[in-house]
């Protein structure tokens, strides 16, 4: 299965699927395997940073840079298993879990608040400027029960995720980052 130039056996097609939580059908699997077949111009076993950059979608998505820190170098089947979490039988926990390690960017199972400016930085480009954003993360954090100083761990972020109307966006945007309304 490292070598792109061999076809999956049902062996292969059932270890990935059970890699996935059974998200993808094997229908699907062989669909992605021929995808990531294609993407793998170098025949490799994994995608580089460059065959990424080919992809149109990929080059312009504004976490481009984060996502191919996460998926530079993954074999077939670590690669179908970052991709189960878009699918749409996968629970909100694990699309929070690759949610979270977008926002991780130091790789050290935590998110703090410099991450989460860094990552809403990239999400806004110049929509925001830096005191919006930080008031953005501060109001978040602080509705959520933590401190602007606070580190996030994966529960933690669930947490501030899952918590309905975190923030009210309108209003900081609308006064420059003062209060919200």
């Amino acid at each position: 299965m490292g070598n792109t130039s061999s076809m999956l056996t049902q062996y292969d097609i059932e270890d990935v699927q059970n890699h996935c939580n059974n998200r993808f059908s094997q229908r699907e699997i062989v669909a992605l395997y021929e995808r990531f077949c294609a993407l793998d111009r170098s025949g490799k076993g994994y995608i580089s940073s460059d065959e990424f950059m080919s992809v149109p979608e990929f080059a312009v998505n504004p976490l481009s840079q984060r996502l191919l820190a996460m998926l530079e170098g993954l074999n077939f089947k670590e690669f179908a298993g970052v991709l189960s979490a878009f699918s749409p039988s996968a629970t909100i926990e694990e699309k929070l879990s690759f949610i979270f390690k977008v926002y991780d960017i130091r790789n050290n199972g935590k998110v703090s608040r410099e991450d989460i400016i860094r990552v809403l930085c990239d999400l806004s480009g110049n929509f925001l400027t830096d005191e919006q954003r930080q008031a953005v993360v501060t109001q978040a954090l602080e509705e959520s029960g933590y401190s602007k100083d606070d580190s996030l761990t994966p529960e933690d972020f669930l947490k501030v995720k899952l918590k309905p109307k975190c923030y009210s966006w309108k209003g900081r945007l609308e006064d420059g980052g003062g209060s919200a309304r």
